[in-house]
């Protein structure tokens, strides 16, 4: 099976590069997504071994890093807990809404890659992030794509 690139976004007030680098083994779940396209991403697209460019959103957009995929999609057990912020009552252990991963940390940047930066890196010009009014949590890239932000990030030219 071809390998697919993807990137992921969060806020790195809810959850940072630097969380999943410190969590066990370097392994977490991706849970919390509430949006149809993306869960779809992630249950019936995400395999083991994709590359995912890891995104910081919020003031300061960024691509920080990269990830692997180590587990494909299962139920998001948030969506079934009333305490949690990712709380659906529509979805239960029989009949699950939503969906999550299980990523790795792989690596960070030596510098995040400002969205302003991003823009003007040659070969981006089509990358879906770049679209006007583009805001899915879960994306595709092309490997050219994934290629050329880790090239930039590791201060490559």
């Amino acid at each position: 099976m071809k390998k697919k690139y993807w990137l992921m976004k969060s806020e790195p007030g809810e959850y940072s590069i630097q969380d999943l680098k410190e969590s066990e083994g370097g392994i977490d779940y991706w849970d919390g997504v509430r949006n149809y396209q993306a869960r779809n991403f992630m249950r019936d697209d995400m395999k083991i071994g994709d590359r995912v460019l890891f995104y910081h959103s919020g003031k300061r957009p960024a691509v920080v890093g990269t990830a692997k995929v180590v587990a494909t999609g299962y139920p998001d057990h948030t969506a079934w807990d009333p305490q949690s912020n990712h709380f659906d009552k529509r979805s239960t252990p029989e009949n699950p809404v939503w969906f999550m991963v299980d990523i790795q940390f792989e690596s960070e940047f030596s510098r995040p890659l400002p969205l302003k930066e991003l823009r003007q890196i040659s070969g981006l010009e089509n990358m879906m992030l770049l679209r006007k009014g583009m805001r899915l949590s879960i994306q595709p890239v092309t490997r050219k794509e994934f290629d050329i932000v880790v090239k930039a990030g590791k201060g490559k030219s």
